[in-house]
């Protein structure tokens, strides 16, 4: 496995007279298995931003509460329940949680999952119990649809927290998806680590746990179930990777496994809080339903967004979305200095 980082200086010369000549690094990383590109400037995360200013939630908050369709006052009559030969039941409910079909699609087999009953939580204010709770009633949603449909397969478990994540409705929620094929990046994460385990005869995220663990510098934490690590070329910032050790698909994930999740995916948000991060996106990449491969374990990334407020700077632009490469300001390495004062 080798981590490629390229440190380049620009000396940026000013075309106005009067200021002085700058000289900036910027990192140039690559993946080691997906050769996924990552250029790094800590100094972007002090530039101007006109847009951002500070803001009181409150009014947001108190002004999308009446009519939210997953609070407790709407939930039962507003949302849409499964059909019988499905689930007969309608919903899947468990504690505070309740998974039902999403009214706009955009996978074959779509739930919506809510976290709890409260329709905004801070981010240290989500407890492992609410995210089991989820993460199991997700997982029945993900067997329901692969018995009733052996090609539906392919299950993604997907939490956006806020509107600059991407989330439409403040509540907090997660989506779970089941499609008959992996998505592109799915694919060449399978394909990338098969390969590397008929050339190596070793897992690719096995050695990834234990040479993080050795070099010290991004690696965070571990439990039983799972390794916490701060992405060597992230594709956002303050990445970080959950990789599960032996378990290769969601379908498979059991309580044990998904309260250890669960406690590691809170102390990340309560670590982010004290970063001044309140929006999120966190995505699993999992194996097919009913297949354990050698080759490949379950994982999940984290990123942060820019903060919720009416105005903000959005942190994705024509670099990530036309050239697949990431324009990042947190280095990993301090993220990872960040997270373990919180494992």
């Amino acid at each position: 496995m080798e981590f490629r980082r390229e440190m380049k200086s620009m000396e940026l010369l000013s075309p106005l007279a009067g200021f002085e000549r700058e000289l900036k690094w910027v990192e140039y990383r690559e993946d080691p298995l997906t050769a996924c590109q990552s250029r790094i400037n800590v100094a972007r995360v002090g530039r101007e931003r006109q847009a951002q200013v500070g803001v009181d939630l409150t009014g947001v908050i108190e002004g999308t509460r009446g009519d939210c369709l997953f609070c407790p006052h709407n939930i039962e009559q507003r949302t849409p329940r499964f059909p019988p030969e499905l689930y007969p039941q309608g919903r899947i409910k468990r504690g505070e949680c309740l998974v039902f079909p999403n009214l706009f699609p955009f996978a074959q087999y779509h739930a919506v999952g809510t976290l709890t009953r409260e329709h905004f939580l801070d981010l240290d204010e989500f407890t492992p119990e609410m995210l089991v709770d989820n993460i199991m009633a997700s997982r029945d949603f993900i067997a329901l649809v692969h018995q009733r449909d052996q090609g539906a397969k392919w299950p993604m478990w997907i939490w956006n927290h806020l509107p600059p994540s991407a989330a439409s409705i403040i509540h907090p929620h997660v989506q779970i998806l089941v499609d008959e094929a992996p998505s592109p990046e799915l694919s060449r994460l399978l394909r990338r680590s098969e390969e590397y385990f008929a050339a190596r005869g070793r897992n690719y995220w096995q050695d990834l746990v234990e040479e993080e663990r050795e070099l010290g510098q991004r690696y965070i934490a571990e439990n039983d179930s799972l390794a916490v690590l701060a992405s060597y070329a992230p594709r956002g910032n303050r990445e970080v990777q959950l990789i599960f050790k032996g378990l290769s698909n969601l379908a498979d994930l059991g309580e044990g496994q998904a309260m250890d999740f669960a406690t590691s995916v809170v102390k990340i948000l309560r670590c982010y809080k004290g970063m001044g991060v309140n929006s999120f996106n966190l995505i699993t990449y999992s194996a097919p339903s009913g297949e354990r491969l050698d080759y490949y374990w379950l994982s999940a990334r984290m990123i942060s967004r820019p903060f919720f407020q009416p105005f903000y700077t959005n942190d994705t632009g024509f670099m990530e979305r036309f050239h697949d490469i990431w324009v990042i300001e947190t280095l990993p390495e301090d993220v990872a200095a960040q997270l373990r004062k919180g494992f």
